[in-house]
């Protein structure tokens, strides 16, 4: 990529920009390519093979090339994520300001699609925490759901909200991560037509739409709760310039994260406040563009009361049936939406009922299926979540040709040995649901989300 291809004006804007080294930022955008990366499910344990570590989370590696991913099983099994690097820094935040003592936590991602972010905290957290993967934009709400159903974690609630829609639930979470909309500069090595659409106009809206979406979202976290705020751009408009309005507006405080120095991730200040900022600059690091930062908010905002009584009458006859799909079913509130079944850890009940009265809910713990008489039309939710009793149902080993075949909801080539609702299954990780009759296989897998490609890219 040559100088000249950038935006006019956009390498003048960065010289004085923390930690910028034009040379080095040039070289990387013109000979070398964006690194694959990794993110390993830490609940769904596999043999896959993985490379180098990505230094600051656990769980992340670099691959040294990149495979096709449409067409390898374990992708669709949810064993992990493809993420970009500098991005699961997002996870060493979160480690960073969470003490071992620390009660349960109340986490919002509030703008979470696709799913990458929401997944990296979810890897995080306990099952006493709860996690609210929040998403603006409709059209985009699907494919978050697929990702954290992909994930197969049981404390986690879908929304379709604008920030402002938080605001009644006030001093609710703990942790608010705002990966916010940007001008998208830090893409450009990965997305050169990003390029396009970056202008200095641009920017200045982006600053503007920033402190509408933090503006919006302050009420509804607690008192010394953390403000994880992240961009995927270098211009300090949208980075410490935000963190000095924020200081400033609602007298937040700064929070230095611990770094090691061969990370080369670039450690700023912001010029009124003084706040904590972190950069990643291809050439420096192993990723692409990011600024990360990290505030505690001093003050409440007017807590409210949120406990609830609320309890559905439900069926004790059908609710025998749905917890035998369940493993330790005990721990699990149950509920129904319509005719659907769901499950979510039973320490999350009110927050539920509270979330409930204020927010539009897409998705709540895991959905198992729907009842017929005294059998359970199980759910894809339940196939790849980590609380389904395998005891409980038959299972079916595929090989690779095989699990290709059922996801692209093809007819699979198997001789069935049972009969009835079966997992489907790779390498003892569950892909979907498939009822085996006599004579055929009939292919469960969601026709939305199967495998449409004809070979491997």
């Amino acid at each position: 990529m040559a100088n000249h291809t950038f935006p006019d004006g956009f390498l003048d804007n960065l010289t004085s920009e923390p930690g910028f080294d034009k040379e080095n930022f040039i070289n990387a955008h013109a000979s070398e390519s964006s690194p694959t990366s990794i993110r390993l499910n830490p609940f769904k344990a596999s043999n896959i093979k993985t490379d180098t570590r990505v230094p600051w989370c656990a769980e992340g590696f670099y691959l040294n090339e990149r495979p096709s991913f449409t067409f390898d099983p374990l992708f669709h099994a949810g064993v992990y994520y493809v993420q970009e690097a500098s991005s699961m820094f997002i996870s060493h935040i979160l480690y960073s300001i969470r003490n071992s003592d620390t009660d349960p936590l109340r986490v919002l991602d509030l703008c979470a699609a696709p799913g990458g972010k929401s997944t990296l905290l979810n890897s995080a957290l306990q099952n006493t925490d709860l996690l609210v993967a929040n998403e603006i934009i409709k059209t985009r709400v699907p494919i978050l759901m697929d990702n954290l159903n992909r994930w197969g974690t049981s404390n986690t609630i879908v929304t379709n909200n604008d920030p402002r829609d938080f605001a009644a639930l006030k001093d609710f979470f703990d942790v608010v991560l705002v990966d916010a909309p940007c001008s998208g500069s830090g893409m450009f090595r990965k997305d050169p037509d990003a390029m396009n659409e970056w202008s200095e106009a641009n920017v200045k809206l982006c600053h503007q739409r920033q402190e509408r979406i933090l503006a919006d979202i302050y009420p509804a976290l607690a008192e010394d709760g953390y403000l994880i705020y992240s961009t995927c751009s270098y211009s300090h408009q949208e980075n410490e310039d935000i963190l000095d309005w924020l200081c400033s507006t609602f007298d937040m405080e700064s929070i230095r994260i611990p770094l090691q120095d061969d990370w080369g991730v670039v450690e700023s200040q912001s010029a009124g406040a003084k706040a904590w900022g972190y950069r990643f600059y291809p050439g420096k690091v192993k990723g692409e563009g990011l600024f990360a930062a990290c505030l505690r908010k001093r003050k409440n905002s007017g807590q409210s009361n949120y406990k609830s009584n609320a309890q559905q009458k439900l069926s004790a006859k059908e609710l025998d049936i749905v917890k035998t799909y369940v493993h330790n079913a005990d721990d699990f509130y149950f509920f129904k939406v319509n005719d659907d079944w769901l499950a979510i850890n039973r320490e999350h009940k009110e927050s539920l009922n509270a979330l409930h009265r204020h927010l539009y809910i897409k998705k709540s713990g895991v959905r198992i299926g729907k009842l017929a008489g005294n059998d359970l039309i199980p759910d894809h939710e339940l196939a790849l979540s980590n609380i389904i009793n395998k005891d409980a149902v038959l299972v079916t080993d595929l090989t690779k040709d095989q699990a290709i075949q059922y996801l692209r909801r093809d007819n699979i080539d198997i001789n069935p040995t049972g009969k009835g609702w079966s997992l489907m299954s790779y390498e003892g990780l569950a892909l979907g649901w498939a009822k085996l009759l006599p004579n055929r296989v009939n292919n469960y897998y969601p026709k939305e989300i199967r495998i449409f490609s004809q070979k491997p890219e």
